[in-house]
Order: structure tokens, then C-alpha cells, then sequence
């Protein structure tokens, strides 16, 4: 049994009930009663693709599922709900990232965990730390260290002292 914490983003067909379905269905990913799902925020999207803001969630669960498989069962919640890879960080009705899978690091052709972008993503940090605030990576970064420096980085950006 490992606790895996998956990202949920979209901001196509109603992006919050796309978000609920998804969370229904990790439901039946998960172990016992062991999913949590953190308050949905708001986002701006990345990239230069003109889109509407994004819906973002992370999702904390125990499963018995190996990696790979667990990645299979997110796509095909993804594909069951519509997803179609058009182009990177375009428009899309679900995505669910495999963020941590335990304390393990994987660095295989379709998988990386953890994630590459989620120490630098504000709206993966700040919903995984609604739900694991004292979480400890595995590279031993402590998430709350992590929140601290994004918040400042984007206050930084946007010209604003403090």
C-alpha cells in the first residue's frame, strides 16, 4: 500500500464538475476510505496558448496499484472524461498528474516522479499543502519551504516589495 498524491487541473466543459467526476472516479483508485481532496482554486494557465483559467485540485490516496498502472488508470480517467493532446499546456477538460508515489523516485520513459514542475507550480503547492502541510519530499525539501519561496518568486514578478 502507498500514498500517491495526484495533481487535477481543467478548464474545458464545466471545469469543476470535470473535477468532481475525477474525483469520483480516484475514488475507486483508492484504498478504504483514504482519499482526500483539497478546495479547488483558480489559475492562470501556463504557456502562450490563449485559454480560459484552469480549475486545480490535488488528490492524496493509498493504493495498491504499481506506477505505471496507477498512470494507465489516470489516463483513462483523463480519456473517459474527453482529454484530447492537442498541444502542450493547451486547452483541456482533465489532467491528472502522478505528483509524489510515496517516498519513490522514478525516472522512466512515460513517468517522473515526482513530477517535474510541481515544486515551481503554485497551483499544485498550494492545494497539496491544504492536505499535507507537513509533507516532506522525497528529495527531503519540506513543502512548506517550498510554498514559502514560490510566493515570494511570484510577488517578485509582479513588482511588489515586501
Amino acid at each position: 500500500m502507498t500514498r500517491v498524491f495526484v495533481a487535477l487541473g481543467a478548464n474545458l466543459e464545466d471545469p469543476k464538475t470535470q473535477l468532481d467526476n475525477a474525483t469520483a472516479a480516484l475514488s475507486a483508485l483508492a484504498l478504504g476510505n483514504s482519499l482526500k481532496v483539497s478546495p479547488y482554486y483558480r489559475s492562470a494557465p501556463m504557456g502562450d496558448v490563449v485559454q480560459p483559467d484552469y480549475v486545480n485540485a490535488v488528490a492524496s490516496f493509498e493504493t495498491d496499484l504499481a506506477p505505471l498502472a496507477l498512470l494507465d488508470a489516470l489516463q483513462q480517467i483523463e480519456n473517459t472524461q474527453g482529454r484530447v493532446r492537442k498541444e502542450r499546456w493547451g486547452p483541456r477538460t482533465l489532467d491528472l498528474d502522478l505528483l509524489l508515489y510515496g517516498d519513490e523516485i522514478i525516472d522512466e520513459p512515460r513517468l517522473k516522479v515526482p513530477h517535474y514542475g510541481m515544486k515551481e507550480r503554485s497551483f499544485v503547492l498550494v492545494p497539496l499543502a491544504a492536505i499535507a502541510p507537513d509533507l516532506i519530499l522525497p528529495c527531503k525539501t519540506p513543502l512548506a519551504s517550498l510554498i514559502s519561496e514560490n510566493i515570494l518568486a511570484e510577488l517578485q514578478q509582479l513588482g511588489i516589495d515586501h
